[in-house]
């Protein structure tokens, strides 16, 4: 893989805190020209160090205020490749991970209220063919939300 020098660092660092930020302010801050900013931007997006970019939606002010966290036991971990399709039929599951410990699968997701995610578990999530139990983990807050720290050489 090619290397990601301090120049690509710092307009990651730029465009993490910013993805709406113009170009030409961030070849301004780094003393380079437009051209060379797209042109390292492109290249990271090609290497897959920058996989993508937008808003961010709050989903409280969308009407889900409930933020919740599956610990899903599958009755083989093999089956995984065959429940990540039947999850990515819920929109309400906004991430899933294959894990260690004492859960096959961690999944996040939004509910309207706990009546909501009763209907998600009950109905949907505990009916995939697989699932063999789930634990939940109600989220009281989002104490921290954040990218990892972009590290100078």
């Amino acid at each position: 893989m090619d290397r990601i020098d301090n120049l690509d660092r710092k307009i990651l660092e730029i465009v993490m805190r910013n993805a709406r930020i113009p170009s030409k302010d961030v070849a301004t801050e780094c003393g380079v020209s437009r051209a060379a900013i797209h042109q390292r931007i492109q290249r990271m997006i090609d290497l897959k160090v920058i996989t993508g970019s937008g808003y961010h939606v709050n989903p409280k002010v969308l009407g889900y205020r409930t933020c919740t966290y599956i610990g899903v036991n599958l009755e083989r971990g093999a089956m995984y490749r065959d429940v990540v399709p039947e999850l990515e039929k819920i929109p309400e599951v906004v991430e899933c991970h294959f894990t260690t410990g004492p859960y096959t699968m961690l999944i996040k997701l939004y509910a309207r209220d706990n009546e909501h995610l009763m209907e998600l578990l009950n109905d949907k999530i505990q009916m995939i063919h697989g699932v063999k139990g789930t634990e939940t983990l109600i989220s009281l807050d989002d104490s921290i939300n954040r990218e990892i720290p972009v590290h100078y050489e």
